[in-house]
């Protein structure tokens, strides 16, 4: 394991003298320190509340945080160091009226500091002591106001010896900032081998299952098939297949460019997507749970007229039975499955601050000869968030016989980006009887 090394240098340092706070064991001596603060870290894209409050009022966005009414919300803030030694915080903040204690932490250490000013300034909270490199977490808490929010912030400033070696947070891109980084297996394949079907399991472990989470199990050159977690209350298994026409709005695709499809199992909704290119889209709403390992089988095979027709079958081990989801036909693509890979991602920003992890098992290709062949090998790979080392908590590896990810809550260690990995072969082909797969019609 490597932890990626980011430096990131602001030119304007801001010196400030200042009256330290009341620290939490109730000692009210006050000291004057001197503090430098050499990173300005914006919220927008490093603060989350963490609180287990769905009705706090806080907000976090590209002004700071704002709107925080309640003392039940704690806000965390996200930072890489790489040294250890004294970390100087302070807040650039402001209260519009009254006065707010407020409680800063970092790693236990608690201090409380009075804002009454109703200009934004940066207010020094204190030196907290830093024991280790890697990912700490700077927590806020509001403790007493008089006025209706306890402050709006504008930024969290830092310094002192434990950023001099260097910083690592999210500096632009906020909304990818707060989804996380999201981390990717390309099987290696046998060559000369034309792909007909793709086979994968996944299971993923009780607490990993966070909302958010899209464990995709069978990637494709032309899309994705995997389950993910929608709300705390829906689940689904998600099959999609993008245009070859190139647009982010599914409303500008050309008839004759567009995803037909072909057929769907019992219970699938189909439709178009976009945002991340467009295309045909199927779900099947399934709470499907944590600790129980699911299969995936996906066809992909030439058609008519220069198409290639896509089928995608989800096992659930409660029935003993694959499941349609469904059949797609793409145009202008005469191709076999292409790119076999797996995914993790998370696509709601709220949950960005929670690890996630999915065991991805088992992948075998069956090619046009009538041959299984085990897929062992696979090379991890990363998205831009974590190329350009916005965000570093990624990991893939291998544990036995199964490829894992995981991703997000800030975990300090990660895997290098383009490592090749190789699990044990589990030596025994899939039990499939292709002939007894549901056929896709149209109703």
């Amino acid at each position: 394991m490597t932890i990626l090394k980011t430096t990131k240098t602001i030119a304007m340092l801001i010196g400030v003298m200042a009256l330290v706070a009341c620290n939490n064991d109730g000692n009210s001596q006050k000291e004057t320190i001197s503090a430098t603060y050499n990173h300005q870290i914006p919220p927008g894209g490093n603060s989350w509340v963490v609180s287990n409050n769905t009705n706090s009022s806080a907000r976090i966005d590209e002004q700071g945080i704002q709107q925080w009414t309640q003392s039940s919300t704690k806000i965390n803030t996200y930072v890489f160091l790489e040294d250890k030694g004294e970390l100087h915080v302070g807040l650039n903040a402001k209260v519009n009226q009254g006065s707010s204690t407020i409680s800063v932490g970092v790693n236990g250490q608690t201090k409380e500091v009075v804002l009454d000013n109703t200009e934004f300034k940066v207010i020094n909270v204190g030196s907290f002591n830093i024991n280790q490199p890697g990912y700490h977490a700077i927590e806020i808490q509001g403790i007493e106001k008089s006025g209706n929010e306890f402050a709006l912030i504008n930024t969290i400033d830092i310094g002192g010896s434990a950023t001099a070696q260097g910083v690592t947070y999210v500096e632009d891109d906020f909304y990818w900032g707060q989804r996380g980084p999201s981390v990717h297996l390309t099987y290696e394949t046998p060559q000369d081998k034309d792909i007909l079907w793709f086979y994968n399991e996944i299971t993923v472990a009780p607490g990993q299952d966070v909302i958010g989470s899209y464990f995709m199990a069978n990637g494709f050159g032309e899309g994705y098939f995997g389950m993910q977690v929608n709300s705390d209350k829906e689940r689904r298994v998600l099959f999609s297949v993008w245009s070859p026409y190139e647009t982010q709005n599914p409303d500008e695709i050309p008839e004759d460019y567009k995803i037909i499809m072909l057929g769907k199992g019992e219970g699938v909704h189909t439709g178009e997507f976009g945002n991340e290119g467009s295309g045909g889209q199927s779900y099947k709403v399934f709470n499907w749970q944590a600790g129980t390992t699911y299969k995936f089988l996906l066809k992909g095979e030439p058609s008519v007229n220069n198409s290639t027709d896509y089928t995608a079958y989800f096992f659930d081990p409660n029935q003993d039975k694959w499941n349609l989801i469904a059949s797609f036909r793409r145009p202008y693509t005469s191709t076999y499955l292409t790119r076999p890979h797996s995914f993790l991602e998370n696509f709601v920003t709220t949950t960005g601050y929670i690890q996630r992890q999915g065991a991805y098992g088992n992948q075998w290709i069956y090619d046009t000869t009538g041959q299984w062949h085990e897929l062992t090998k696979a090379k991890f790979t990363a998205d831009a968030t974590a190329r350009k080392g916005a965000r570093l908590d990624y990991a893939g590896g291998v544990d036995g016989n199964t490829f894992y990810m995981k991703n997000c809550g800030f975990f300090s260690e990660n895997t290098p980006i383009d490592s090749v990995l190789e699990r044990t072969a589990n030596g025994q082909e899939p039990s499939v009887d292709f002939s007894k797969l549901e056929v896709p019609t149209l109703e």
